[in-house]
């Protein structure tokens, strides 16, 4: 079973694009174009990955990594960060997001991005960024 992917960002056609693609590939995807009560929201979803966008509404992107990294429970669900912005890398690390990809970014790096942070996950072994 692929996993259930949660994806964060304020372009409601990427989020539709993003759906179809991972549920395309049996992937369980909740997609959301804010995050005002994101602690509560990814709880209540349980998700194996995290695709949260730079650009967020609300507390924004960084922000709304480091309230999830910081939360014991939730802690150990890999994050992608992805951004349009160059230092997409830099803004990744700051987050404490385990993952990053570059927007715009082709249907396959999403797919392997996914693929992979499950993969990760699935073996609770989150080291480094990627």
């Amino acid at each position: 079973m692929p996993g259930r992917v949660m994806i964060f960002d304020d372009d409601t056609d990427l989020l539709e694009v993003c759906s179809i693609v991972l549920k395309s590939k049996n992937y369980i995807v909740v997609a959301l174009n804010k995050c005002s009560d994101i602690v509560q929201e990814v709880k209540s979803f349980s998700p194996n990955v995290i695709l949260m966008d730079n650009w967020i509404p609300d507390v924004g992107g960084v922000k709304a990594t480091q309230l999830l990294k910081n939360n014991p429970e939730l802690k150990s669900i890999p994050v992608i960060f992805f951004s349009a912005n160059d230092r997409v890398e830099d803004l990744a690390l700051e987050a404490g997001a385990e993952f990053y990809l570059q927007k715009p970014f082709e249907i396959e790096e999403l797919e392997a991005s996914v693929s992979r942070a499950v993969a990760v996950h699935r073996q609770a072994g989150i080291s480094e960024i990627r």
